[in-house]
């Protein structure tokens, strides 16, 4: 599996396999959150140019170089947040959303971040449950950060909160002095 960093030319792709991913939340009577729309491209292209939009792509399948996943994040309280992470059905179970978060968690060091964090819903086996099992917490209201609180703001006003839903991090190690890079850098 190789991680890159996403090219314009991927990102019709990226809404694809949001729109598939989207699809088995449908089996858990989410309807609204199976036929949300992709994120706009140009949202994705301002993540691409800021150097915030990642993908993952399997070199040696059938699909050569083309986005099996992707990650989109912003720097949030001290914090890389994981804005949104995706991964097309068809590759799942394969490890593409940990190799991607462990990308991020490589990158959010480099930069002198302290965690990585993110927003789920907390009873979907694939969602909570999973993150869980890599190293992620639940916050509890009185660790959540101002920028936490408004991103789950925003949900709400989306109409996310219609499920549980609930606040993760995963802190991280501090890098190492002989290595700063910036998170970004896309082409």
């Amino acid at each position: 599996m190789r991680i890159r960093s996403a090219r314009r030319s991927d990102l019709r792709l990226l809404q694809d396999i949001e729109r598939a991913a989207g699809e088995p939340f449908r089996t858990l009577g989410m309807t609204s959150v199976a036929d949300d729309d992709p994120p706009p491209l140009d949202l994705l292209e301002s993540y691409r140019r800021a150097g915030r939009c990642w993908v993952a792509t399997d070199p040696l399948s059938t699909t050569g170089d083309r986005p099996l996943g992707y990650v989109i994040a912003d720097p949030v309280d001290g914090a890389l947040h994981i804005e949104q992470i995706s991964v097309d059905p068809v590759a799942a179970r394969r490890g593409i959303g940990r190799a991607l978060i462990a990308h991020l968690a490589v990158l959010a060091t480099e930069q002198g971040l302290t965690a990585l964090t993110l927003t789920t819903f907390s009873e979907v086996p694939w969602n909570a449950p999973y993150y869980t099992r890599i190293g992620f917490r639940v916050l509890p209201e009185d660790e959540l950060t101002d920028g936490l609180r408004t991103i789950r703001g925003d949900e709400s006003q989306h109409g996310l909160d219609r499920w549980p839903r609930v606040c993760m991090r995963r802190d991280l190690l501090p890098a190492r002095p002989s290595a700063a890079v910036a998170v970004g850098g896309a082409s």
